[in-house]
Order: structure tokens, then sequence, then C-alpha cells
């Protein structure tokens, strides 16, 4: 079973709808109990990183997901928002992220020469794979997906990015570390570009759930 992780920041029916037309099985659970069983992991989310670790923790998922994430491996994957919550830190806020990944999340910034590239950064983008990996894998050609987002991720270990996207200069759409997976789009708003990412999900998850030293 793929729990997706309700913790009161996201469009999580538009999520679960996709999904279930991509043809998985899951489910919308805050119960540490769903999550302390589930398989697969989606943490999704909207809003700002420091409202999104408070409900984490107002919501006692914390301890839970650290143990499910980190102890036992289980994959999990990040929406937007999800991603973010993954690193370190962000610009957006003062409290500590996640730490899963051995990144921070920080703001748009442009110059007075760069007024064309407004933020938050809204629409859709093409991006660019940087490693063999079956989410991406078999892509429809020129796929693209929808962005909103005003904070975007920066790894530390290149090893770790997935795919990159243009917005004046690269940014980091998607990462993968071992079994900790995140985008920075949003699927279910993608599309049929969305959809095939979604219904990989299981086949990638699982994948993912097999090696013990990161994807390739």
């Amino acid at each position: 079973m793929i729990v997706i992780v309700d913790y009161e920041t996201g469009n999580l029916g538009s999520i679960l709808n996709m999904m279930k037309k991509a043809g998985c099985e899951a489910k919308i659970s805050s119960s540490l109990s769903d999550i302390e069983k589930a398989d697969k992991l989606i943490l999704p989310g909207v809003g700002a990183f420091d409202a999104g670790m408070d409900q984490l923790h107002s919501k006692d998922l914390i301890s839970v997901l650290n143990k499910k994430v980190i102890e036992d491996k289980i994959p999990i994957l990040g929406f937007c928002l999800g991603m973010q919550l993954m690193t370190k830190k962000s610009e957006e806020g003062k409290m500590e992220g996640l730490g899963w990944m051995d990144a921070e999340t920080v703001r748009f910034r442009f110059s007075e020469t760069e007024k064309q590239f407004k933020v938050p950064h809204m629409g859709w983008k093409f991006v660019s794979v940087k490693k063999e990996n079956r989410l991406f894998k078999d892509m429809y050609e020129n796929s693209r997906f929808y962005f909103a987002h005003s904070y975007y991720v920066k790894c530390k270990n290149a090893e770790d990015i997935l795919t990159t996207t243009s917005y004046s200069e690269e940014f980091v759409s998607s990462f993968c570390k071992g079994n900790i997976l995140g985008v920075q789009f949003h699927p279910e708003k993608s599309h049929k570009y969305g959809m095939k990412i979604l219904k990989k999900i299981p086949i990638q998850m699982q994948y993912v759930a097999s090696l013990s030293d990161g994807l390739n």
C-alpha cells in the first residue's frame, strides 16, 4: 500500500485521484498506524516550509517518518514542498528540515537584467535527465511538467541530482538518494506526462527499495 502522508498542506484529493487513474493502490492518511504499515510513502505539499514542518511536528509524524525512511529504508517520494522538507533547511523559514538529503532550499533571485524571470516560477517546463532512472525512462518525447514554486533545492552532492530544469539557470527539479526521491514539479497537475510518472511509481519505488546504495 502507498500512503499519501496527510499533514494538511496539499491538494491530496487531486493526488489520490490521479494515482487511482494511474492504477496505483493508495490512501491518504495521517495515522501513525497506517504510516507504520506502509510499503511506500508519498510526501506531498503546498505552502511555506515552516508551516509544513510545524504540521509534521504537531501531528507527531517526525519520528515515524524517520524510522520508516532512515531505518526501514521504505521508498518515499516527495512532491514540491514535500521534496523541500527533505532538505536540511530553507531560506523561507527558521525551522530545521527533515535532513534526509544533504541539501538546502533557497529562493530564486534574479538581477535587474533578468526581469522576465518572475517569482514564483509557474508554468510548464522540460526536465533534463542527469542519470539513468526508471521514473523518467521511456517518457513521451518533449515531456514537460507543471511547476509552481518560489524556492528550489540545491544539492551538495551532484550524484543526488536526478533532473534539472532551466529558469535563467539550471536548478534541481528532482533528486534521488537510495530510497529517497523528490520532484519539484506537480505530477498530479501535469496531465499525461504526470500520469506516466505516477504509473511508474509502484515499479520504480519497488526498484529503489531493492537497492542499498542509490539508483542508477
